[in-house]
Order: structure tokens, then C-alpha cells, then sequence
């Protein structure tokens, strides 16, 4: 999802331009006559400060007075576009290039436009010529960011591209969607600290920069931090209100951070027939979906549906672990970049009791998104069942620093440092385990815990507080 992030108004030196330009119709127009260049520039006026209907309205005006005037087309357009009315704003950009072929704005701006209806073909041509006539040409570079991603270029494709915005981002002033296109080649290369950091400056320069947003909240929604992924959407639909692409991000947000309710009302406010639309609803629709054999039926008919397969891997993990691993495990094979996907199938494996192939993919998982709540509890897990205790109890601290009021993590961080012999650390956890734990869901842990600390108190006694085997 993309969005276009070119500034609409014209440059200072572009204006000493066109005043020059309209300089021999002023001297010889009838001074009764409307001034066309001071009708435009009331539109940029008005466009400047957000009036975008009002600016229109002067563009247009300009436009009765001289028809073939490509700076009156191009600011309507970008205004047009920012209202969200597109087909509008596509007329205007091709009549602007009509007028002045050699002119590098709108044909970046155009196709940047085309990228976003998947008009590739034509689009591709226009960013060529684009970079042709002015190699330095930031805006066309970013939008080619976008082409090469959408349509999923090769590997050295991409990295020529990233070159070209790692020099233009070495000039003086680069833009925020330098640094976003940036962020962008450079997550899909996999290099994602450096992504991280292309979109920490691109949103330094410009905090509501579409692109930048969007690329933090693919990345939060990535890493699994569905609270940062609201917050950035939520800023995002308020700086482009009209764009579709903005309210499916929101969406998105809400659905993945659990909140399906508030999704579907963004997305039942929204054109049905967009095919974004339609495929996040089905996708939520499946996520809240309860009925496995209903399901299954689905996917039948789409076997690569990553939702449903995430879906299917949850539900049927109680019930049938064998099953519930092949979904995961096809889920994440559908999404291998959804983190989601992959902690389901790390959970899965553990349900599975294959806790070495386990520990492996969560250990993969927390290397890039290190405070997955999930995969560090199912890695606490897995290296617990493997005796691997003094990996087991890293975990287990962890989790207690984030959630310190879950009683079971206590538990199994008490019996860690037990098998270890550090009795004292045992003790405290035990201790803790007990303060917090409830009569009803614990029981059976509390009726242990309690058979083993007499003997725990005694083993404190004869060995002091390291424990014969502590090796701390």
C-alpha cells in the first residue's frame, strides 16, 4: 500500500520561471482583463494553506483564461489528487505533459499515480524518461522504489535502485520519501536495522510523511507491535484522510492487535468493491471464524489463503497438534514475512513435542522482533522440556520483567534454578509463585511447590546459598 508523497506546491525558482514566462501576455492583456497569473497564484495561495476546493476553483479560472497553461494543469491535478478524486487528477497530469513534454514533475508525479493503479507498463516509461531528463530526479526515483516493489523485481534490480537513493540521499537535503524509498529497498533486501534507520530520518524531517509511516507500520506490524502499528496508522489516516491506503493500514492495525470490531467498521465505511477491501474482510471474517470444518471448505478453493491457514493453525492446535503444524507451518510458508505466522508455527512445534527444531525458528524469530511475547514464552518452554535450564531461566526472566503479576512464570523459573542447585533463587520463586498464584488454576503446582520447599529449606541449610551445584 502506497501513497503518493511529492509536495504539490511549485519551487520559488519555479515561480521566477513562470513569471517570466507569462511576462509578454501581461504587457500586451487589456488591463480590464482578469490577470491569469495572479489568478494562479491566489490558487497556490489557497493550496498552500489546505484550501484545496478554493484552489481548484482558481486553477480552473486560470485555465478559461489561458487553456495551455501546464502549471495551472499540474497544481489542479496534485490538488484533485489530494482530495482523493484520481481519474480527475490523471487528466490533468497527461494534459500538463501534453503541454510540456520535457517536463519532469508531472511525468514522476503521473507516474507515481499509474504505480498506484498498477498501470506498470506505462508507468515504468514515464519514471524512465523521468530520470532520463533529470538524473537526480528524487521523486521519480521514489516512486520507481515503489513500481519495483509492487511488481517484485529481482534482487540486483532492487539493489541498483537502492544505490541510486543511497547517493541522492547523501545530498545536501534529501526528502523524507528519499529516506522512506530508502527504508523500503532495504527491508525487502532483509536489511532491517537498516530500514529501521532510513525511516527513523525520513520521519525526523517529515513526522506525517506518508511513506515513512506506512514503512513503520509494515515493520511494527512485522515485529508484532500492534500497539506502535495503531498509533502510526492513526497519525496517518489523520494527515491523509482521503487515502484508501491509509484506512486499510488502520485496519490492518486493529485486526492483528485484536480489535476486529473496529476494523470492520474502517473497512464497512469504505468502497466494497476495492479489492483490498474486500480481501482484509475476508480475512479478518476467517480470523474470528470458530467452525474448522466450515474452514477447511474455504481452502479448499485457496489453499495459499495465509488468514485462513493462520486461522486453522490455532484452532486445531489443542485438538489435533499434527494437524495444527502442517497449517502453521503452511501459514508461515504464505507469509514468510507475517511474524505471526512464524511464532504460530514455533508454538506449534513445541505443542508437537519437537522442541529442538522449536527453540531453533523461535531463537530465528526473536532476532527480528525481539519482544514477541509469544515466541519468547514458547522458547521458555521449549528449552525447559529440552534441561537446558540456564537458557530456560533467561527466558523466564524476561517474561517476568514484562508480565511480573503471571504466576506460572515463577513456576518454572523457580524449578530452573532448582535443577541448577541455586536453592536460594529456587526459594524466592517458589515464594513468589505462591503470593500470586490462584487456588483454582494452579492447584496441582501449588500442592507441589509445597511437598518440595521443607526439603528446599534443608538443602539451603547444608549447602549456603549458592547450592553445591551453582555455578554462578
Amino acid at each position: 500500500m502506497f501513497f503518493a508523497h511529492r509536495k504539490p506546491l511549485l519551487s520559488a525558482f519555479f515561480a521566477v520561471i513562470l513569471t517570466a514566462s507569462f511576462s509578454a501576455f501581461v504587457s500586451a492583456q487589456d488591463e480590464s482583463e482578469p490577470d491569469p497569473l495572479k489568478i494562479f497564484n491566489q490558487g497556490q495561495d489557497a493550496h498552500e494553506k489546505g484550501d484545496l476546493q478554493s484552489a481548484i476553483k482558481f486553477y480552473d479560472e486560470a485555465l478559461k483564461i489561458i487553456p495551455e497553461f501546464p502549471e495551472a494543469e499540474y497544481q489542479r491535478a496534485t490538488a484533485l489528487l489530494a482530495l482523493n478524486r484520481a481519474d480527475e487528477a490523471e487528466k490533468g497530469f497527461r494534459r500538463a505533459i501534453e503541454l510540456r513534454a520535457d517536463w519532469t514533475l508531472p511525468l514522476a508525479t503521473l507516474g507515481s499515480l499509474l504505480v498506484r493503479k498498477n498501470n506498470f507498463t506505462e508507468a515504468e516509461k514515464l519514471l524512465t524518461k523521468a530520470v532520463e531528463l533529470d538524473e537526480m530526479n528524487s521523486a521519480a526515483y521514489v516512486a520507481l522504489a515503489e513500481l519495483r516493489l509492487k511488481t517484485k523485481a529481482s534482487e540486483t534490480v532492487l539493489k541498483d535502485l537502492l544505490a541510486k537513493l543511497q547517493n541522492l540521499s547523501t545530498k545536501a537535503k534529501p526528502t523524507a520519501s528519499v529516506w522512506a524509498a530508502r527504508g523500503a529497498l532495504e527491508r525487502a533486501l532483509g536489511d532491517k536495522t537498516s530500514a529501521k534507520a532510513s525511516v527513523k530520518r525520513a520521519l525526523a524531517i517529515e513526522p506525517t510523511n506518508s511513506y515513512a509511516l506506512s514503512e513503520q507500520i509494515e515493520i511494527s506490524l512485522a515485529e508484532g507491535d500492534f500497539q506502535r502499528a495503531v498509533s502510526d496508522a492513526q497519525t496517518l489516516v489523520k494527515s491523509a484522510p482521503h487515502s484508501a491506503s491509509a484506512k486499510l493500514f488502520l485496519a490492518c492495525s486493529y485486526a492483528e492487535s485484536g480489535n476486529p470490531a473496529e476494523a470492520l467498521k474502517i473497512l464497512d465505511e469504505m468502497d466494497a468493491g476495492n479489492a483490498e477491501v474486500a480481501l482484509l474482510k475476508d480475512s479478518i471474517t476467517s480470523q474470528g471464524a470458530t467452525d474448522v470444518g466450515a474452514l477447511e471448505k474455504q481452502l479448499e478453493k485457496d489453499a495459499k489463503n495465509a488468514a485462513i491457514l493462520g486461522r486453522l493453525c490455532g484452532l486445531t492446535r489443542a485438538s489435533n497438534p499434527a494437524k495444527s503444524l502442517e497449517y502453521c507451518r503452511r501459514a508461515a510458508e504464505a507469509e514468510p514475512n507475517n511474524v505471526n505466522h512464524a511464532v504460530g508455527y514455533g508454538a506449534a512445534l513445541v505443542q508437537a513435542k519437537q522442541f529442538e527444531t522449536a527453540a531453533a525458528l523461535l531463537r530465528k524469530i526473536l532476532g527480528i522482533s525481539p519482544d514477541n511475547f509469544t515466541a519468547r514464552a514458547n522458547l521458555a518452554t521449549a528449552l525447559f522440556q529440552l534441561k537446558r535450564y540456564n537458557e530456560a531461566k533467561f527466558e523466564y526472566r524476561w517474561l517476568a520483567e514484562k508480565k511480573p503479576d503471571l504466576a506460572v512464570t515463577y513456576y518454572f523459573l523457580a524449578i530452573s534454578h532448582d535443577s541448577l542447585g541455586e536453592y536460594m533463587d529456587a526459594m524466592a520463586n517458589y515464594q513468589q509463585f505462591l503470593k500470586l498464584a490462584d487456588a483454582k488454576q494452579n492447584g496441582l503446582e501449588i500442592e507441589k511447590v509445597n511437598l518440595r520447599l521443607p526439603t528446599l529449606q534443608k538443602q539451603i541449610k547444608e549447602n549456603g546459598r549458592k547450592g553445591k551445584n551453582n555455578e554462578r
